[in-house]
């Protein structure tokens, strides 16, 4: 089965904009990243394995948390968001966790007026 066609169609549009503004289209990682730098306001020159790793979990737990599965619990000394599992994350496929995490992404960047 293929993806909702709503849903791609609306994912290739978010691309095409990314592509526009950052002359090159990013992967799913790298648009988590994106989101995680926008969420954290995080600027340096360098940025470590393990921060890119927690700035993707950030990422993650802010696009999830309007249907309610994170919340936001605070923010640390260094400005980092913590956020706490709520509810259960469907159990699902790689393909179908995939599409869940598009869909909720696309809220995210509708939210944010992008």
């Amino acid at each position: 089965m293929f993806i909702n066609d709503d849903l791609q169609q609306r994912w290739w549009t978010l691309e095409a904009k990314l592509v526009e503004r950052f002359g090159k289209k990013p992967d799913l990682d790298a648009i988590l990243f994106l989101i995680g730098l926008q969420e954290t306001g995080l600027v340096q020159e360098k940025i470590t394995k393990e921060q890119k790793q927690d700035l993707m979990h950030v990422a993650v737990c802010t696009v999830l948390s309007p249907s309610g599965y994170y919340e936001l619990e605070g923010h640390d000394d260094e400005g980092w968001p913590h956020f706490k599992q709520v509810k259960e994350l469907p159990v699902i496929n790689l393909f179908e966790q995939e599409s869940f995490l598009k869909d909720h992404i696309l809220m995210y960047f509708d939210e944010q007026g992008f």
